[in-house]
């Protein structure tokens, strides 16, 4: 937001991997490129309305990430008749996503990028709890943490994540 080169050179220091990462999950690897700068590009023409009370600036470029994606597999299908013709193939012969699977792909990052943003004992219990499927009385047992602690833990966590998550929808 503050309009300089380091301010933007530290957002992609920070973000660039996840964008790219993203991107070349459901790009061929010079296209990932291309759409990492144009999500870099964008969010530096459109610094001002990035508001972080509405969420994190990782999952604002999640939001302008997917958007790019769904715009260049649109853009291949209007060029390319042979994948109208036989369904849309990626670069490894496989079908691309429809939109809402770039949306879950995109979603599932933001998530994993707020997990690892929070202490190690808070991810750890709300892995438990919600990949694992735990009761919490057994996270309590498991890592003899008290149950108090454990369903505080998950609520902050969560309200970590949620807050992180703002800027994704």
């Amino acid at each position: 937001m503050r309009g300089d080169d380091d301010a933007l050179r530290a957002a992609y220091e920070q973000h660039g991997a996840l964008v790219f990462s993203f991107a070349e999950r459901r790009l061929d690897h010079d296209a990932a490129k291309d759409v990492t700068q144009e999500v870099f590009v964008s969010a530096w023409r459109r610094r001002e309305t990035f508001d972080p009370e509405r969420g994190s600036l990782a999952a604002w470029l999640m939001t302008i990430a997917k958007s790019r994606v769904l715009d260049h597999l649109r853009a291949m299908g209007r060029h390319d008749a042979r994948i109208e013709a036989v369904g849309r193939l990626g670069a490894d012969g496989a079908a691309e996503p429809a939109e809402s699977d770039v949306e879950r792909i995109a979603d599932r990052m933001v998530v994993a990028d707020a997990l690892s943003g929070l202490a190690e004992r808070s991810r750890r219990i709300i892995e438990m709890a919600y990949l694992d499927d735990m009761p919490h009385s057994e996270i309590a047992e498991a890592t003899g943490v008290p149950l108090g602690t454990v369903k505080s833990d998950i609520r902050r966590g969560l309200d970590r994540i949620r807050a992180h998550l703002g800027g994704a929808r």
